[in-house]
């Protein structure tokens, strides 16, 4: 029997992508099976992925919509790309961290929460009042009036007397759970007057519009802060939004308090601009609120029940407990809502979540867990014939949880759809299907396709990932002798029992445990924040399209006076976003133009040919070149650069010496932040903060986003830190770094309220010949095999 014509579509086809730095790559991916994307950081496996066969695949679903609907979302350009073929619904699941949004938790962004109102609404004794009188994001309403209804030409009137609207928001904290308490000494500096620069908030500068409204609006302007009366700091601090002339022109005046609540304090302090949060951090102390305890919740809805528990008490629950404690509740009346509640709750056990509560912030999730918490809703799915999109799911997981992500990954694959996943790890490119390597090397050296078939034949292939797939540190002969140790005691932070642990200084020192046995909880809620420690974590690096490592790290900086000094000219005219932008695009380099519901088109801009600046700011040089030629230079090219001759520079040299130790030598110092990968931003931040004199280094699962072949360099990267006298604290699952580390800290047993107790504390060779943990027992697997 011959087979079917719909049954011959059963590969993905790529030919000629040349989106970032793919050279016309050329693939085929087989369909329903599962494929993993492999090569160094930035050899293009994301450009592949995402913004080649997904992008594609969004563009074209979103182009079945209507003009008017299209009109409301973001217009996808079409990728750089001769052919994409066979191309079925993508579904991305990234390591973008969920909102942080202050009201953003756990339960509000799967959907557990809006079950967990409904099933208060009917079953909570007293009844309190629809879902929303259980809502921490709506607050009771009341009016009063007269309701005038028309029917048939006659009008009828009701007195309407305080009708309540009831939500579930607490008055006092206005639903976030916390009252803030403002320390004025970091307001304002009392010695000091208005035009003097007493007030210490980033923003507030009197050499620009501040100054003149402050003095249009009557305060001395001249006269020490501590010497104020008290309506003049009333005023100051507090005084409510006022219209006010100044110069001719209406402006709004408001108190400096007044407007941070409205402004900075509404936002999540996770989500600020490091400067900001700085400022926050010594300014503002969150107390939980007297009102409602921290449960954001109003009065009335803690006052309802359903078996003995208010919706606080359900949600602050550990989510294993949480689904153990629904599992009991027999009540046929809501049987099809409780089915909904105890599956959904049983995916988050299911995915290695179980230890998070629903009240938990969504802001404070690490990038895996995010990842792991959007995966969620694609579980349970009836949808099959999909192609899911994963980068980098391993991240964050110990080796005991792999295994599980693994079998989650495969379960998808196994239901009819075809999974592609962005990956480093060898435990999960073991599993695939189908391999295809990217490189051979990174940004410009990469790009291309080095291998494509099974994983055999990958590592008998001679690819940069095909001779490290087998790698395996060897723990350490020797080991290094602490010169002092860092103390916590009673450490009780989310799930801590009470732990009293030393951390040795003048070594390397790995914190490790399952996801979730409280590794984060004990780091930086008891050492970041001591003096001399500096904390690298995963926090995404923030930037515009304008933004690049140059703007970032703050090398364009030196380098800008460097090209004024040896030009005799202003040091503005070397910055593409002030006076030596090309004025046909504003120093962008491209020109968008709009078409309405149509994508829009995105051009090089055909003054500056893409080079930002104007053309008589390119005839100044130095060392031969223009500030456009230096910022196409890679990192390695520019170290070289500055070092020596005209063009030396120590400042620049510095930066650039920084980012090549981190292994980013291939970056272009132009190329804009929004292209990098998640492992690039993270080596970024890391250079960046190694500027900062601090005598203990924090490290967030340095190795994320980093191949096999990379991970050697980090490890190099860490001795040198530690052999220059700095102690180095790493939060870390990858055995490479265990192996190499001189002090292991291993938190467990197991997550949640089964973990955060330290259960071992020596050296790697201790820890595999003890083997009473899961940590070792998987680095004894490790490093025999």
């Amino acid at each position: 029997m011959s087979e079917h014509p719909a049954d011959h579509h059963d590969l993905i086809r790529v030919q000629g992508a040349r989106v970032h730095n793919l050279r016309d790559v050329d693939v085929e991916i087989p369909k329903r099976r599962l494929t993993a994307f492999t090569g160094v950081s930035g050899s293009g496996k994301s450009s592949l992925v995402f913004a080649t066969i997904a992008a594609e695949s969004q563009r074209l679903i979103n182009e079945t919509y209507s003009a008017f609907l299209q009109g409301f979302m973001p217009s996808l350009a079409r990728p750089e790309v001769d052919l994409l073929d066979g191309l079925t619904t993508a579904i991305i699941v990234d390591q973008e961290r969920m909102g942080a949004n202050p009201r953003s938790t756990v339960g509000t962004a799967t959907d557990a929460n809006a079950m967990l109102r409904i099933l208060f609404s009917r079953l909570g004794q007293p009844h309190v009042g629809p879902p929303t009188a259980y809502s921490f994001n709506v607050p009771t309403r009341v009016a009063s009036g007269v309701m005038r209804t028309e029917k048939g030409g006659t009008q009828q009137k009701t007195v309407v007397k305080d009708a309540v609207y009831q939500g579930g928001m607490c008055p006092r904290c206005e639903g976030t759970g916390a009252v803030t308490d403002i320390d004025l000494t970091a307001i304002f500096d009392a010695s000091r007057s208005l035009a003097d620069g007493a007030l210490t908030v980033p923003g507030y500068s009197m050499d620009g519009w501040y100054g003149r409204i402050f003095a249009g609006a009557g305060l001395p302007m001249d006269k020490p802060v501590g010497e104020f009366t008290p309506a003049e700091l009333e005023k100051l601090l507090r005084a409510e939004p006022t219209k006010i002339k100044v110069e001719g022109i209406n402006l709004t005046y408001e108190g400096v308090l007044t407007k941070l609540q409205k402004t900075t304090l509404t936002k999540d302090v996770e989500s600020m601009q490091p400067h900001v949060r700085r400022f926050v951090e010594r300014a503002v102390t969150f107390t939980a609120c007297p009102d409602c305890g921290g449960t954001r919740l109003s009065r009335e809805a803690l006052a309802s029940r359903v078996g003995g528990r208010n919706i606080a008490e359900l949600c602050a629950m550990q989510i294993s407990d949480l689904a153990a404690w629904l599992r009991d509740l027999d009540e046929p009346s809501v049987a099809p809502l409780l089915g909904g509640l105890r599956h959904l709750l049983d995916s988050f056990v299911e995915i290695g979540l179980g230890y998070l509560s629903l009240d938990r912030s969504s802001g404070t999730l690490s990038g895996g867990e995010s990842q792991r918490t959007k995966m969620i809703r694609h579980l349970g799915s009836s949808l099959t014939d999909v192609t899911y999109v994963f980068d980098e799911p391993t991240i964050g997981l110990h080796p005991h949880d792999i295994e599980r992500m693994n079998s989650l990954l495969l379960q998808l694959r196994d239901k009819g759809n075809t999974v592609l996943v962005v990956e480093h790890k060898p435990e999960t490119i073991a599993i695939a299907d189908h391999v295809v390597d990217l490189g051979p090397g990174a940004g410009t050296a990469g790009g291309q396709v080095t291998y494509q078939g099974d994983v055999a034949g990958l590592r008998a292939s001679d690819t940069v990932t095909g001779r490290h797939l087998d790698d395996r540190a060897r723990l350490k002969e020797s080991v290094r002798t602490p010169t002092g140790v860092l103390e916590v005691r009673g450490a009780r932070e989310h799930n801590l029992r009470d732990v009293d642990v030393d951390v040795p200084l003048g070594v390397l020192c790995a914190v490790t445990g399952v996801a979730g046995s409280g590794k984060s909880s004990l780091v930086h809620g008891h050492l970041a924040g001591r003096d001399g420690v500096v904390v690298v974590d995963q926090g995404a690096i923030r930037g515009s399209r304008r933004s690049n490592p140059a703007t970032y790290t703050g090398l364009l900086e030196p380098i800008r006076k460097a090209f004024a000094k040896a030009n005799g000219v202003k040091p503005a005219l070397f910055s593409s976003n002030s006076e030596g932008a090309c004025p046909a695009c504003n120093g962008a380099g491209v020109i968008f133009t709009e078409l309405g519901i149509m994508d829009t088109v995105e051009s090089t801009c055909e003054e500056c040919e893409g080079r930002r600046f104007q053309a008589a700011v390119l005839e100044h040089t130095l060392g031969g070149e223009n500030i456009a030629d230096v910022l196409a230079m890679s990192v390695s090219r520019a170290e070289a650069f500055f070092a020596e001759g005209e063009a030396r520079t120590p400042a620049a040299h510095a930066v650039l010496r920084r980012l090549a130790d981190v292994g980013l030598g291939y970056l272009t110092l132009g190329q804009p932040l929004s292209t990098l990968s998640g492992g690039e931003r993270q080596r970024i931040k890391l250079a960046t903060q190694m500027a900062e004199k601090g005598e203990v280094y924090v490290l967030d699962e340095p190795t994320t986003g980093l191949h096999l072949a990379d991970v050697e360099q980090l490890l190099g990267l860490l001795d040198r830190l530690v052999d220059s006298g700095r102690s180095v604290v790493v939060i870390e699952h990858h055995q490479a770094v265990m192996a190499h580390a001189d002090w292991v800290v291993d938190l467990g047993p197991g997550a949640g309220h089964d973990g955060g107790r330290v259960v071992f504390e020596g050296t790697p060779a201790q820890l595999v010949a003890d083997r009473s943990t899961l940590t070792g027992q998987h680095l004894a697997a490790y490093v025999a095999g």
